[in-house]
């Protein structure tokens, strides 16, 4: 299952194979552009739409966008869908001002995306009013229907900042994974704070009206997080579940931690259990869990992908980005598993585009 995309979690044992996943990928290619027609950049969230439904076609990419024309971050409004061959088009473009609920300071739409069942869209918000820190608020993560158009907004209740997300269903059941790293981050003005969060938000299906959510519940918490005025902020990132356990991309920190009985648990895990740390990792942002059951991140500092085992060992590394000085700095956020060939589908935030890992 990849971050962002909702799947049945990874058999506990992965594939048995013990090979990595990214060992036959060595070619890297351009899907398509990303920026729609108001102009909108720096893909970030990434999702395969697993269903046809409404305007969502099966093998397709959905991507959002974190920023406007001017590349001012935090005020992107757009979903766009990406075919296997490269045609692009427009998902949804939302509207701050006809928003059918709260969604404190509009809407930038983050890595936070994920597609529920029936085509159900949810994606996250971490609004800005000018592109700065500054003046990041809250936000929301927003609900639209399988034709692009918002029908609920979720909000409060520990949202704060949505980052990114991942998702699994069980029958009318929806449990969204959400990191959120607006928690003291302003407030800290470039300083590192520990109070970033993962929270659980179980959602109950409703047939063609929106699902409601009936609970929230903090599984994550003391997560290093700070302002930074190239990625307007850093925090806790990518997540992936596999079993019953959470994998975080702990970007500051540079590592990956688990939170255990992701699924269950009525109380935070703190940061969880240290998976594996530095080495290849350079600030991991996207996250997914490979088909082989290894946990695939995605680094901001140097464009590399990296395929860590369970068990911590860093068992390959790839390089996706070599853009930028050093390459491929903050270039790299979203990533979803393609399902035929096996590849890797990512957004690379320095040419505005969805890429493929694939194998030559």
């Amino acid at each position: 299952m990849a971050a962002g995309q909702v799947a049945a979690a990874a058999p506990a044992g992965g594939d048995g194979s013990g090979r990595p996943f990214l060992g036959p990928l060595h070619t890297v290619s351009t899907v398509a552009s990303t920026v729609p027609a108001n102009g909108d950049q720096n893909p970030y969230g990434t999702a395969l739409v697993k269903d046809s439904a409404g305007r969502l076609t099966r093998g397709n990419v959905l991507v959002s966008n974190f920023n406007n024309a001017a590349n001012e971050q935090g005020t992107g409004t757009t979903l766009v869908q990406v075919s296997p061959k490269g045609k692009t088009s427009l998902f949804a473009e939302i509207d701050p001002k006809k928003l059918p609920g709260p969604c404190p300071g509009g809407v930038g739409l983050t890595t936070a995306l994920s597609i529920l069942p029936g085509g159900w869209v949810v994606v996250g918000s971490l609004p800005t009013a000018d592109g700065t820190s500054a003046t990041a608020q809250a936000g929301c993560l927003l609900v639209l229907d399988n034709r692009g158009r918002v029908r609920e907004t979720l909000s409060g209740d520990g949202i704060n900042g949505p980052w990114d997300m991942t998702a699994t269903t069980h029958d009318d059941r929806t449990d969204l994974f959400v990191t959120n790293v607006l928690n003291g981050t302003v407030a800290g003005g470039g300083d590192i704070v520990r109070q970033g969060t993962v929270l659980r938000i179980t959602l109950k299906s409703n047939g063609k009206r929106p699902p409601t959510r009936v609970a929230t519940t903090e599984i994550g918490s003391g997560f290093a997080e700070r302002t930074d005025p190239a990625a307007l902020v850093v925090g806790p990132t990518g997540v992936g579940l596999r079993g019953s356990t959470l994998y975080v991309a702990d970007t500051v920190d540079n590592r990956i931690t688990a939170i255990p009985d992701a699924l269950d648990r009525h109380t935070s895990a703190g940061t969880g259990t240290e998976v594996t740390s530095d080495q290849n990792l350079n600030g991991p942002l996207g996250l997914a869990i490979a088909p082989n059951g290894n946990i695939l991140t995605v680094n901001g500092g140097d464009g590399n992908i990296v395929e860590t085992t369970p068990k911590g060992a860093q068992v390959a590394v790839r390089t996706l980005d070599t853009s930028g000085t050093p390459p491929g700095a903050g270039a790299l956020f979203g990533l979803a598993v393609a399902e035929r060939p096996d590849g890797v589908y990512f957004v690379d935030d320095a040419t505005n585009t969805l890429n493929l890992l694939s194998r030559p």
